[in-house]
């Protein structure tokens, strides 16, 4: 207090008091369902002991008091049910805080969700508009809300206040620290009241709830296209801006989504997290350990309109339509061939024009036009046979080989004679077949 009896408040309490400001508008509606949970990660920067253990899920607080307002959640007879939505409150006080948004005034035009307060709404609608007025001085990455760009800042600095009490894991976010306890509580009280399905955090069953509904609040202002969460509408944006904030420390290359630079980095890398349990393959991306499973499953998801044969590979069914259609897009310019696949283009330039064979075994004297084909050949010599039957103990080196011989047991016969009636299990058995009309 000064001498004329005003108060005095220091440049470092205001800013405290912005950010805490700024995150009860980022949390919305679930900053009365933080009220709920009011466990130990509530100050997570001291290391006071936890010995008050909930004997439903294992969590541990640090009081009493946190302990006894833990465990109203698990007594639902106790709680507080909003009648408009499926949220719930363990004092009336929030329960009645939270009811007044059902019928605020503070409505957005866009998504129709209400607030409590003129300035809530002014953040949330910065999610429709791509408004970021909060920049990072380290990255220039912008956010729509000051607390997201605190959080952001801690990457940089390294900074994980967060501490797992069950592992030595830590985070730099509360809700990913409260996320990550589940794995170890194996604990999914979020339950879809549609389909059944259960969910670790409420976030991940709201985003669900899409999936009934059809909802799509995300809307792209300058195209219109809309999308049930905000992390596709953010990634579509960058189609109109070009914007490629995620860049590569080791190359020059940037990429308008981080998912794509953690794949990209592995090749720097090398490394190969996604490992098949059927075979001794792995792989950098989940996607190609995804399509690797076919092979051994014998999954052929792409189907031909206009015969039925079906395909393991969508690349496969396109190539197969233009059987079809007699579309043949790739020309060569040092004559008239022309090919319905690009491979057999770059082989015919190989073969007849330049002979180029790059790709040469180590084991033998044999070089090859393609890596695929040397790839083939080296397990002449390996003997390996990766491609294994499921019906019986027979194994194939070539996966078409496989496909030839799960016919055996199928009895398919897909290749037909067009002269004829008959049917064959293998293109070759046709090719003999043909010469008895010539």
């Amino acid at each position: 207090m000064t001498s004329s009896g005003s108060y005095f408040i220091s440049p470092l309490l205001l800013l405290l008091s912005e950010l805490c400001l700024c995150c009860v508008y980022y949390t919305g509606e679930s900053c009365f369902e933080v009220k709920i949970e009011a466990d130990s990660n509530e100050h997570p920067h001291d290391d006071k002991p936890r010995p008050y253990l909930c004997t439903v899920c294992d969590k541990r607080f640090k009081t009493a008091e946190y302990l006894k307002k833990h465990k109203l959640i698990h007594n639902t007879e106790e709680l507080y049910s909003c009648s408009q939505c499926e949220k719930r409150f363990t004092h009336p006080g929030y329960w009645r805080q939270h009811m007044n948004i059902h019928s605020s005034k503070f409505k957005c035009t866009e998504c129709g969700k209400c607030f409590q307060s003129n300035e809530m709404l002014t953040v949330h609608r910065r999610i429709h508009f791509g408004e970021k007025p909060f920049e990072c001085t380290v990255c220039s990455k912008r956010f729509t809300q000051s607390a997201h760009l605190v959080r952001h800042c801690r990457f940089h600095s390294g900074q994980k206040p967060y501490k797992c009490h069950l592992c030595d894991k830590a985070f730099s976010q509360s809700v990913d620290l409260n996320n990550h306890v589940t794995v170890h509580t194996g604990d999914k009280p979020y339950i879809c009241h549609l389909c059944g399905k259960a969910f670790r955090v409420s976030a991940y069953l709201r985003r669900h709830m899409r999936v009934h509904t059809g909802d799509k609040p995300y809307k792209c202002h300058l195209c219109g296209k809309a999308f049930s969460q905000s992390a596709g509408l953010n990634a579509h944006r960058r189609l109109h801006t070009g914007d490629k904030p995620n860049k590569c420390r080791l190359c020059d290359k940037a990429f308008s989504q981080s998912t794509s630079l953690n794949a990209h980095v592995r090749l720097h890398t090398g490394d190969k997290p996604y490992k098949c349990r059927l075979c001794d393959k792995a792989f950098s991306q989940s996607s190609t350990l995804n399509t690797h499973m076919r092979v051994h499953t014998g999954d052929k998801p792409y189907k031909c309109h206009l015969c039925g044969k079906a395909f393991t590979w969508s690349a496969d069914l396109r190539h197969h339509i233009r059987m079809h259609t007699g579309e043949k897009p790739y020309k060569c310019n040092l004559c008239d061939m022309a090919f319905s696949v690009s491979a057999r283009l770059n082989n015919h330039i190989r073969f007849r024009h330049t002979a180029d064979r790059p790709y040469k075994c180590h084991l033998c004297d044999k070089a090859f036009s393609r890596c695929t084909y040397l790839r083939k050949h080296t397990r002449v010599h390996t003997g390996e046979k990766p491609y294994k039957c499921q019906l019986c103990d027979k194994a194939f080196s070539v996966s078409s080989n496989l496909n030839a011989h799960m016919r055996v047991h199928t009895g398919e016969k897909p290749h037909k004679c067009h002269m004829c009636s008959r049917a064959f299990s293998k293109s070759g058995y046709l090719k003999k077949h043909m010469k008895v009309h010539t």
